[in-house]
């Protein structure tokens, strides 16, 4: 952890926490005893063998799938039986593994319908926004953030890979999230569009204040951006420590069946 970060996240309040949980289904334990604290403005990186639950417990957390028992926190609100739209209201984010835009729509129009529905105003894919109204204003100053200015005007479906990552990031900042969930968000993202999505998900903590969970099998990149490593496997959170610590536990090593965790897991 960077001196900087120390100092951001030292004696921060606990922005998300999760506490005893547990989720079967059938006679399959899919997650058990999980217990994880995020504290504010810290990055936390989910890793893990495939199949260890990862984006299970991201669905959970996110209101997609609902728990046997424990507990889901956010900033102190008890959200375990919210529902998605409530978690969101509540500052909770998330992107998913694929893509999820309005591909037939324009880069900006996506962030200004996400930025409609915090407004209160009437959504709408079919009246023309004026180029000053409140959310369209904000958009445009969310997409000079992520650096997609340049493709405002352009169809979502058309953007290459890393560029739709972006814009996902772009629509979340618009709901001015808390936490944020960012499930694999490189996956797919070309090698040299890789450092500009990295340092806008740095960003999401230094210049917005938000808590990032995300998994990530892209291991370099994932070591060299979050504060802190969470490893599960078999349903349950194995350790969580400093990236370095994580990388030297041999208990981490073998969960990956003798594999470094150097390589994409």
């Amino acid at each position: 952890m960077s001196e900087a970060t120390s100092e951001r996240t030292s004696g921060a309040p606990v922005a998300l926490e999760v506490r005893d949980l547990a989720l079967k289904i059938g006679g399959a334990q899919i997650l058990h005893d999980v217990d994880l604290s995020i504290a504010t403005g810290e990055i936390l990186g989910v890793i893990g063998p495939n199949g260890a639950g990862k984006t299970t417990l991201f669905n959970v957390i996110s209101g997609v799938m609902a728990p046997t028992t424990g507990s889901i926190t956010l900033a102190g609100r008890d959200i375990t039986r919210d529902r998605i739209a409530a978690r969101a209201r509540a500052g909770l984010g998330r992107t998913f593994q694929t893509s999820s835009l309005f591909t037939g729509l324009s880069v900006l129009e996506n962030v200004r319908l996400a930025r409609q529905v915090v407004l209160g105003s009437e959504l709408s894919l079919l009246k023309f926004p004026r180029s000053n109204d409140k959310a369209s204003t904000r958009a445009k100053e969310l997409l000079a953030e992520v650096g997609l200015s340049h493709r405002a005007d352009v169809r979502a479906g058309n953007l290459p890979h890393g560029d739709k990552r972006k814009l996902e990031i772009a629509m979340l900042l618009a709901a001015d999230p808390q936490v944020v969930l960012l499930d694999e968000p490189m996956a797919g993202v070309a090698s040299g569009d890789v450092p500009e999505l990295v340092e806008v998900i740095r960003r999401l903590g230094t210049d917005h204040s938000c808590t990032v969970l995300m998994v990530e099998h892209h291991m370099e990149i994932l070591l060299g951006l979050v504060d802190q490593v969470a490893v599960m496997h078999f349903g349950t959170i194995l350790a969580k420590d400093a990236p370095d610590a994580v990388m030297a536990n041999p208990t981490v090593q073998s969960a990956y069946l003798g594999e470094s965790v150097d390589d994409d897991a």
